[in-house]
């Protein structure tokens, strides 16, 4: 039995997340109000109540005096045999703002003297309480809603053991920093493929330019040096409750050296455990 709480900003996904937990079988619930929590935590622990998994959805519909409670309130179930997920799901501004352009929704925020942009903002503040404890964190900005479904799937569903899952991805700063990174490299100081014409429209996964980066001392390198910084500091970790990490690497376009980064630490990293993932934002 366990509880899956789903937050995130209006627009970002939590919807979709929500549907394919339903899809597998967990009872849920949209927009439960957060003093609720304990009162449900009490009645799925009850040997008697037959609830399966649960999920639940809290965002800014929320009152706001009881998303101010919402670390107390998890406090309180982490003293409890339930074993509770925190979810945040979020994109950036600008593609929140193209979302709710697109769809003619009304922001739940907004009214005649708080436009779009102002509720947007607003709500970041309103839900900092749970992004901040939130044990796995999604960007959905450059998501497609199949891509979203997978990585639910993948990362949050995954029927393998209860080890740390490790998502390693690459990005191009161009595109801006991903937002659910747990750990950020910049890559950008190693030699890049891009200015060497037969490997400039190639990317990171094709043999010519994996070959150029393999030959460049400094990539091994550095390479090297993330491996055992990983090596020394997941466990701790680990140790912390953390269930998920994703490290990013960007390069400036996240075409050639961020790739090739990623898909070296990947296989690196798979050899040690089975909850590896490898994700190529712009590529992707």
């Amino acid at each position: 039995m366990k509880l899956i709480i789903i937050s995130g900003r209006s627009g970002s996904g939590k919807s979709t997340v929500l549907h394919v937990l339903e899809d597998r079988g967990y009872y849920c619930i949209d927009n439960l109000p957060a003093s609720l929590l304990s009162s449900l935590a009490d009645r799925i622990s009850s040997d008697a109540a037959g609830i399966p998994n649960v999920a639940v959805s809290i965002d800014a519909r929320n009152i706001s005096a009881d998303l101010d409670q919402f670390p107390s309130i998890i406090n309180d179930l982490k003293n409890r045999s339930l074993p509770t997920e925190i979810v945040f799901l979020d994109a950036n501004s600008q593609t929140l703002l193209k979302r709710f352009s697109e769809s003619r929704r009304k922001h739940p925020l907004s009214s005649e003297a708080i436009g779009l942009k102002e509720a947007i903002d607003k709500e970041s503040e309103l839900l900092e309480p749970i992004s901040v404890m939130a044990s796995l964190s999604i960007d959905t900005s450059n998501m497609s809603l199949h891509q979203l479904r997978d990585t639910v799937k993948n990362r949050l569903l995954d029927d393998k053991p209860t080890t740390l899952t490790l998502l390693f991805q690459s990005f191009g700063f161009k595109n801006g920093l991903p937002v659910d990174a747990d750990i950020v490299y910049d890559v950008r100081c190693l030699p890049n493929p891009y200015w060497d014409n037969a490997l400039r429209s190639l990317t990171g996964l094709d043999d010519a330019v994996v070959a150029f980066l393999d030959y460049q001392e400094e990539v091994q390198e550095m390479c090297s040096d993330i491996e055992h910084f990983l090596q020394k500091w997941l466990p701790s970790f680990e140790s912390n409750n953390r269930s998920y990490i994703t490290v990013a690497l960007g390069c400036t376009g996240g075409q050639h050296r961020s790739v090739y980064m990623c898909e070296k630490l990947g296989q690196i990293f798979s050899k040690q455990s089975s909850n590896v993932q490898v994700r190529h934002r712009e590529l992707d």
